[in-house]
């Protein structure tokens, strides 16, 4: 029976068990000591790790009476005062434009300057006439994610 190394198992797509765990590769990564990717020259994106994946934005990263626009999902991150985060749809209602960012408490739709509050999401000016929807995040070790 041939034995096959590591290298020549990833290489013809295969699958490693690492301690009791499946750990499925692709081409563009190898794996280090630990399990995890590690870039080649394929693979030269920063990507977060595992554990990171379903965190938006930290708290840190957020300013107070501003806020963080997230694209994908469209989710806006506020932060009216110190220590309260607030969330809503980053698109505003009047014509889906996704709002570009958040100063003094507005968020602003670049399309037709509509402001929304960064503390409820309602329309502080229009053409936009109605409220940004709530969306749900938690807070939790200082990272904001997805409910």
């Amino acid at each position: 029976m041939t034995q096959m190394n590591r290298r020549a198992v990833l290489a013809a797509g295969g699958v490693v068990a690492a301690g009791g765990v499946l750990v499925a590769c692709s081409s563009g990564s190898d794996l280090n000591v630990d399990g995890a990717a590690t870039p080649t020259e394929e693979n030269t994106t920063d990507q977060p790790a595992v554990s990171d994946v379903s965190s938006l934005v930290a708290v840190a990263d957020i300013p107070v009476g501003g806020g963080v626009v997230i694209e994908n999902p469209p989710i806006v991150i506020t932060q009216p005062e110190a220590g309260t985060i607030q969330a809503f749809t980053a698109i505003c209602p009047h014509q889906g434009c996704l709002v570009s960012e958040v100063v003094d408490n507005e968020i602003i739709c670049p399309c037709h300057q509509s402001l929304f509050s960064a503390i409820d999401g309602a329309v502080i000016a229009g053409p936009a006439d109605q409220a940004l929807g709530a969306a749900s995040v938690t807070v939790a070790n200082g990272e904001v994610s997805l409910a």
